[in-house]
């Protein structure tokens, strides 16, 4: 076989393995429209999420207790999937709202597969967290565990991948909910506050940046 031939097949070969990653790519049309789409849908679940604040409300807060999570009590293990969908007020909801939207639309843009992956991971890497470290005679909800997850995703997967956009969606949004970040620190947010599912929803979403990175390209010169 000659040379010419050989980088031909090779060439042929590498073709068929990369994958489309023109969403994913700042500044192509695919990129703003996969935006689009991921704003709608974000902006679909905090209805969702205000639908079933209203219903606690209605049955004065008993969802917030059978579904929060308890630390260290087996009753309280539910709570590891449940809490995310609970607040304990509508304030708690409105503040939790915009940054869930925010970060979320830019998680969901790079393929529905990965953040229904990474949204799993954080939430049982975050409720699992906060279940055996909290303190175990309070009930934990909310939605900023996730939120903090989508934060420590974006800024590592846009170390890890190169996807620069990433980084600074991540250091935006960081910068504009910058009085929230201490809540990963021991002692130095609100004691109303859980900093354990800050700090492991953060760190869950670091983890779920390198398990579920995209593959890399595959190009072939000659």
């Amino acid at each position: 076989m000659t040379s010419d031939g050989l980088r031909q097949r090779v060439g042929e070969q590498a073709d068929l393995r990369p994958q489309d990653d023109a969403p994913a790519r700042f500044g192509t049309e695919p990129f703003y429209a996969s935006i689009g789409r991921a704003l709608v849908v974000m902006c679909g679940v905090v209805p969702v999420l205000f639908g079933v604040e209203l219903l606690d409300y209605w049955l004065a807060e008993d969802l917030v207790v059978t579904g929060g999570i308890r630390p260290r009590h087996l009753d309280g293990l539910d709570g590891v999937l449940l809490a995310p969908l609970l607040h304990l007020n509508f304030a708690h909801l409105y503040g939790n709202s915009v940054p869930l939207i925010l970060l979320g639309t830019f998680v969901l843009a790079s393929g529905a597969r990965r953040f229904a992956a990474a949204t799993l991971f954080i939430t049982v890497f975050s409720g699992v967290g906060v279940w055996l470290v909290g303190d175990p005679d309070t009930v934990v909800v909310g939605a900023s565990g996730v939120i903090f997850g989508y934060l420590g995703l974006l800024l590592a997967r846009g170390m890890i991948e190169r996807r620069w956009w990433h980084l600074w969606v991540g250091v935006v949004v960081g910068l504009l909910y910058g009085w929230q970040v201490v809540g990963v620190l021991p002692g130095a947010a609100d004691p109303a506050v859980s900093w354990q599912g800050h700090l492991f929803g953060f760190l869950g979403g670091v983890i779920a940046a390198v398990l579920f990175r995209a593959p890399r390209r595959l190009s072939a010169t000659g």
